[in-house]
This record gives C-alpha cells, structure tokens and sequence, in this order.
C-alpha cells in the first residue's frame, strides 16, 4: 500500500465517520480530486467499504479482515517487532522469503501473507495454509551460541499460547512446537537457523495459526487432529488485533529471553505444558525414544525417563502421545 492510500485509511479513520472531501483530501496529499478518486477506487478494490457522495465526501464503513501492515501498525505497541512488515496476499512460504532478506534485514522484521503455497512445519511436513489463518515470519538476531536456538522455539510457543489465552481459550503447549486447544493443534512453530561457527547469525521464527479458518476444508487426517480459534470461539477473531497482541507479546518474551535468564521463560512455558507427565514417543531421524516425559531442559530438550530408568534428552524430534499397554 503506498504512503498516499495509507493517509487517505488514516485520514477517514480520525473522521470517526464523518465525510472528508475530496477537495480535503486532496489538498492534505497535494494531489488532484481526480487522484483522490482513484486512490479511493483502489482502496474499495482492496476490501476497504467507502461511502463516497458528491455532496459531502468519503466516508469510511468498513476495514476488511486483511492483515495490511498499515492496519496492524496502527496501534502495535512494539518498539522492535513489526517496524517493518512486509504483505503478501499469497506466498509460496513466509518463511522462505524471510531467509532470502534476513542477512540484510532489520532485526524483528515481519513477513506475513493471507495464505501460503508451500506453507513448511517441522521435518519438512506440510503446513496447511489457507486464508483466514495467521502466516507470519519473524526475523531476530539474538547473538546467541547455537545450542541455545532451540529455547527461541519455546520462547515462541509460550508468547503464541499467551496470545490465545488472552481470548479465553485455554491454549496449551505440546513440545517442541505447536498450541493445542483441546488436544487439537491451533498453531505451529517452525524455527530455521543460520550460523557460523556454532554462533548464530540470524534466526527466523515462523507461526502459523488456524485463526478464522473452517477445520472441515482440511484434507482428512489433519482436520481430525485441528482446530481453530473460529471454532473454539464460535466467532470469528479480529487478526489485526490478534496479530497486534502476538507481535507485542513476541517482543515482551524476546526481551526477557535477552535480559534474564532463561529459567523465567522455561518455568512459565512448564506452567502451560501438555506434554510433561504424558507417555510419549519422540522419533528422530536416527532413534525412537518411548518413556515418561518428566521435564525439559534449559536448553530447550525434552527429557523422557525410558521403561528401564534411564532419563534421556532429546533436542528436537517429532513427538507422539502414547497410551499406557
């Protein structure tokens, strides 16, 4: 959206539903009446309800559930995550993009697109994408050694579970990266890393939300085990705040992960595990471990006590709740 559309959105909105001019408009741009009507031409097109008349003006109705960065940084209380905010309507991957610019790009840049082609999880898994959901990429670069990567993972499951419960939902976390509500997945994690020398370069977090998404047009074996916060809240959400509240609460995990130790993130995130105190059964690409989850460590592994009384760590795999035989 150029800076003129997003004047034009800001002016109609201080109007607080009174008409602006063209003839206003115009002169607070410095463009012609004539350039004012395509600019509100191209903003109907783009979802936005204006009310135009001859007489008295432009009068703003309606602002289109679309996650425009002019509309989430309209109220964003951050002051790292989201300064820039790059839009699509639709990408191959949030993520993907994200890498291609991270090394250049500003710390706490936001990617974010309506709906995802090759939307990624964790292992190489597809992530269902469509419109209504939240697909957004955040790039930091915490200077950190990379053994410490995997507790960003954690750092973002808790700030997305915070983000929902402030609906009233009651969002747990399962390790290592995805929200449950109801034992059904709302949300996933996916964290990729670039270093050198076992320190890290940047680090992109991509978060996927099943926000006002309709579980039923998942392909069967996915819709079985998903949710959404449509269905759980019987309405749909506002993405821009809901997008508003996860940025802000990224940030506030993000400074606590940079000035304190990673205890007061690790013992708020045990707070809200699923996972701990479950059987489970983590596979890796060179072993499966079945046991007891019991805990997790500071560096963000998963520690399962085995049948025969051997605890064993694990920093990542994929994890699988089992019944007891």
């Amino acid at each position: 959206m150029s800076t003129n559309l997003a004047e034009i959105i800001r002016i109609l909105k201080e109007a607080d539903g009174k008409p602006v001019s063209g003839e206003e408009l115009g002169e607070r741009l410095g463009v012609s009446r004539a350039m004012v009507w395509k600019y509100i031409s191209s903003l109907k097109e783009g979802g936005y309800e204006i009310e135009s008349s001859p007489k008295t003006g432009y009068i703003l109705k309606v602002v289109p559930d679309m996650l425009y960065p002019e509309e989430i940084k309209d109220g964003l209380n951050t002051t790292l995550i989201g300064n820039n905010i790059f839009y699509f309507a639709e990408l191959e991957s949030t993520n993907s993009f994200a890498k291609e610019m991270a090394k250049e790009a500003e710390e706490g840049t936001v990617v974010i697109a309506e709906s995802q082609k090759k939307g990624r999880g964790r292992l190489g898994r597809n992530w269902q994408s469509p419109k209504g959901g939240v697909n957004l990429s955040v790039i930091l670069k915490p200077n950190i050694p990379l053994d410490h990567a995997a507790r960003l993972t954690l750092m973002t499951g808790l700030a997305a579970a915070n983000t929902i419960r402030s609906l009233g939902l009651d969002a747990r976390i399962k390790w290592p990266n995805d929200v449950l509500i109801k034992d059904k997945k709302v949300c996933g994690i996916l964290t990729e890393v670039d270093a050198e020398m076992e320190q890290v370069d940047y680090i992109i977090i991509g978060i996927g939300i099943n926000a006002n998404v309709n579980v039923d047009d998942f392909p069967p074996g996915i819709r079985e085990n998903a949710t959404s916060l449509q269905k759980e809240l019987g309405t749909e959400v506002n993405r821009v705040e809901f997008v508003q509240k996860l940025l802000y609460e990224i940030e506030q995990q993000y400074i606590k992960f940079k000035t304190q130790e990673f205890s007061a993130i690790l013992s708020e995130w045990i707070n809200l595990s699923d996972t701990i105190g479950k059987n489970v059964t983590i596979m890796t690409p060179s072993k499966m471990v079945e046991g007891k989850a019991i805990g997790i460590t500071d560096t963000g592994a998963i520690s399962v006590r085995t049948k025969d009384g051997k605890r064993v760590n694990l920093i990542a795999g994929r994890c699988v709740y089992t019944r007891t035989r």
